[in-house]
């Protein structure tokens, strides 16, 4: 009855009959199980695209590699239209480049379109939505999502509510293009539906500070510095300026030595040249 049946050796175990399906053994999950299950001390891999950031250390902390689309990501700083855009810049630049639109939903100030240029992206892709009220920032916002009109979209909504970011985050994931609502430092003590959120600061070396406060996985420990120099400065900054840091820290050792050449010492008067006659 059996005998055309290869024999179990020959089959790979994922491939073998059903009549020769071994008893999995105590705490052993089927092979598709165990594929798509997540244990939380991992890092999650996405099942929707993603957009890579242009920051290779970054794309490392993120589920999947990248910016994720059917989603939305909350970018927290201290002060807006500081960090943002550079944060971004790869990610419009190939935007761009592939012919799509990037929109800004109320930008606190107006952008500045040659930073924006040098940045890589072309005016002729950027759509800018001047909205001031937090309602209407927000009703643009949605629309925008739902539509799916946009390559990539970028929204400042400093009031948003919980109930508003989860209504937005429900609404991306029917979005093929990645959503990035700007929001103040302090809301990173507020609850979010935001699947991603990243904290961002300005690093006294040019640098971007980023912290991924949340994510598919475990936490996010340290803080990533990624090199931003503006690209219009790039060509202007001196090696010794590229590193301020270096430069306070001489400063601060020349201070603190009293007997320095051109320093008075403590409590010392300084010498003072006698006027020319």
């Amino acid at each position: 009855m059996f005998a055309d049946l290869p024999a179990w050796d020959d089959l790979p175990s994922d491939q073998a009959h059903p009549i020769f399906k071994r008893a999995l053994a105590p705490g052993e999950l089927p092979a598709q199980v165990a594929a798509a299950l997540w244990r939380g001390n991992e890092l999650g891999s996405t099942v929707t695209r993603v957009i890579k950031t242009g920051w290779e250390t970054l794309d490392l902390e993120l589920p999947g590699g990248g910016w994720p689309c059917h989603s939305i990501t909350e970018i927290l700083q201290p002060q807006p239209l500081v960090c943002e855009l550079r944060l971004l810049a790869p990610t419009l630049r190939a935007v761009s480049e592939a012919g799509k639109t990037v929109v800004f939903v109320g930008p606190p100030k107006q952008p500045h379109m040659p930073g924006l240029r040098l940045m890589g992206l072309d005016e002729r892709n950027l759509v800018w939505i001047q909205a001031d009220a937090p309602s209407q920032r927000l009703w643009v916002t949605e629309q925008l999502v739902k539509s799916n009109a946009c390559g990539a979209l970028i929204s400042w909504l400093p009031q948003a509510r919980q109930e508003q970011i989860r209504r937005l985050q429900i609404c991306a994931q029917i979005s093929e293009c990645p959503v990035f609502l700007c929001r103040p430092a302090v809301a990173q003590h507020e609850s979010s539906a935001a699947p991603l959120r990243v904290q961002l600061a300005f690093g006294l070396n040019w640098e971007l500070k980023v912290h991924v406060l949340k994510r598919k996985g475990p936490a996010h420990e340290g803080i990533l510095a990624l090199p931003s120099i503006p690209a219009g400065m790039e060509s202007l900054i001196t090696p010794r300026l590229r590193k301020p840091s270096e430069l306070m820290a001489n400063r601060d050792e020349r201070e603190a030595i009293p007997n320095a050449l051109g320093c008075a010492a403590p409590g010392q008067p300084a010498v003072r040249r006698a006027p020319a006659h």
